[in-house]
């Protein structure tokens, strides 16, 4: 749980202040997601938002009414996918990066300074940015980011399992668990694997 406190000193320069999180870099299938927040100049979360934290630290029920909530309150929000073909043609750390700045290009009103979870940031957009390690545990909007883009990326490897039920998507959202693995070698990739992420496990090179 948090609040704004870290936050608050960037309120006094800037009115529009965008936390930026993403999801889904380390799954064997599906795509990215990054999320941008922007929230009201000195919000002060009440409700249910007071619970507001890492969305792995988090039940996923708590994560569905939390982003639900967000998505009201928020001033603003965006949410953009990057796919696996997209993925594997640029890496996944390029990859994130696009998907970053595709969410955060997509706000209305355009963000004045960007709180980005991490160390790393790449962007050709002209507004200034900080990056947070840990910044999900630290940052109130990069942490409203970081849950609306895990409940979004889960809900679209639910749908996923409904096309293919034999890899269990909707139990491991695509990350390499051994059931996971276990179907890879029974039925082989399909359409929405990342095929640049090899596993040594099964003699990929």
């Amino acid at each position: 749980m948090m609040d704004v406190a870290f936050e608050s000193p960037y309120w006094k320069k800037f009115q529009y202040i965008c936390g930026v999180d993403e999801v889904g870099r380390g799954p064997l299938a599906g795509p990215v997601v990054a999320a941008a927040v922007i929230f009201d100049r000195y919000f002060e979360p009440s409700g249910i938002l007071e619970q507001i934290d890492d969305s792995k630290a988090l039940r996923h029920e708590t994560r569905v009414l939390l982003s639900s909530e967000i998505k009201k309150q928020a001033l603003s929000f965006s949410i953009a996918e990057i796919s696996p073909e997209v993925i594997d043609e640029v890496n996944i750390l390029q990859a994130t990066f696009l998907a970053m700045n595709q969410a955060i290009e997509q706000l209305s009103p355009i963000p004045e300074f960007l709180l980005i979870d991490g160390n790393r940031f790449k962007t050709t957009l002209p507004i200034p940015f900080e990056t947070v390690v840990k910044g999900d545990s630290k940052v109130f909007s990069i942490a409203a980011a970081s849950i609306i883009a895990k409940v979004h990326r889960d809900n679209f490897m639910i749908n996923l399992a409904e096309r293919y039920p034999e890899y269990g998507f909707a139990q491991h959202f695509g990350y390499p668990t051994k059931a996971h693995i276990e179907a890879i070698k029974m039925f082989g990739r399909s359409k929405v694997h990342r095929k640049s992420f090899k596993l040594s496990c099964l003699g990929e090179k």
